[in-house]
């Protein structure tokens, strides 16, 4: 098995190729990315990388010539907030470059999985145009489904539910709000809770993620998996999950309110299910327990 992963050097990505270099050594990887907030830290030995961009992907000598089975496609803008100022960017990134990494399976009668948003599906589905990150995301869901009625592309879509763990991003405009709150409590400072506070999030552990990424992969059903906790918190508890050291901030445009807990079968279907809960993750954190 030839396996192709987008962004690469970046926080779920490079928990997904350590799980396939553990599960499944004998598939062979090649790992692009352009290190717009990949790192070179998160390399996984064994793994060639090579610094490319999504809207190269087909005209570079070398991914032309590697014909993979299955594209893991990663390597897209993936911040709410900042989508506003990097618009330019969000376009480029989340519409050019996944077109071109849509040709490109097409052209090598390769598998595309996808890493969705859960953005998309606040406020019954209408959140998915308060920001440019999102409408792009939702866009872009029905270009793959298109792209499979059109050309026959195999695909399955993973909806990501707000990942926290290992090599997540910690500071800068980046950062997840899980990374910026261990960041924060580590350097004993006051914990930043966008107001109100009340917001409703769904927290998914990166090793579950992956776990169930491998598992849609193998499915082919040509599905669209929701891989989330099942479990709602306020950013609010989370802060207390920390400490009682913290501060509200002024509300961020283009944020959703609440994270909708919609039908799904994909744990029965996949046969799936959350081993860790953000409990957990902070007691290891809090015990500085090496995770």
């Amino acid at each position: 098995m030839k396996v192709l992963v987008t962004g690469a050097a970046g926080f779920v990505a490079s928990n997904l190729i350590k799980k396939i270099k553990l599960d499944y050594p004998e598939w062979e990887i090649l790992g692009i990315d352009n290190y717009f907030t990949g790192k070179e830290e998160n390399h996984i030995e064994g793994v060639r990388y090579k610094i490319l961009s999504t809207w190269e992907i087909i005209k570079n000598f070398e991914t032309k010539n590697y014909n993979p089975d299955i594209v893991f496609h990663f390597g897209e803008y993936s911040r709410i907030v900042k989508s506003f100022d990097d618009i330019d960017y969000v376009l480029k990134s989340n519409l050019t470059g996944t077109t071109e990494v849509l040709e490109y399976c097409r052209i090598n009668n390769a598998k595309i999985v996808y890493s969705a948003t859960s953005s998309s599906f606040g406020n019954k589905g209408e959140d998915q145009n308060l920001n440019p990150y999102s409408w792009c995301k939702t866009k872009i869901v029905e270009l793959i489904k298109n792209y499979h009625d059109w050309y026959n592309i195999k695909y399955e879509i993973c909806y990501f539910f707000n990942v926290y763990g290992p090599n997540q991003i910690e500071s800068g405009d980046y950062a997840t709000v899980v990374g910026i709150f261990e960041r924060q409590w580590r350097n004993r400072e006051p914990l930043t809770v966008v107001s109100p506070g009340t917001q409703m999030r769904d927290f998914t552990h990166v090793e579950d993620i992956v776990e169930a990424v491998v598992k849609a992969t193998l499915s082919n059903l040509n599905g669209e998996w929701h891989l989330r906790s099942g479990k709602n918190v306020t950013i609010l508890d989370l802060a207390k999950m920390f400490t009682d050291n913290w501060k509200l901030i002024p509300e961020r445009r283009g944020e959703r309110f609440t994270a909708d807990l919609i039908e799904t079968d994909t744990q029965e279907k996949l046969k799936w299910k959350p081993k860790w809960y953000l409990e957990q993750w902070i007691k290891l954190i809090k015990d500085n327990v090496k995770v």
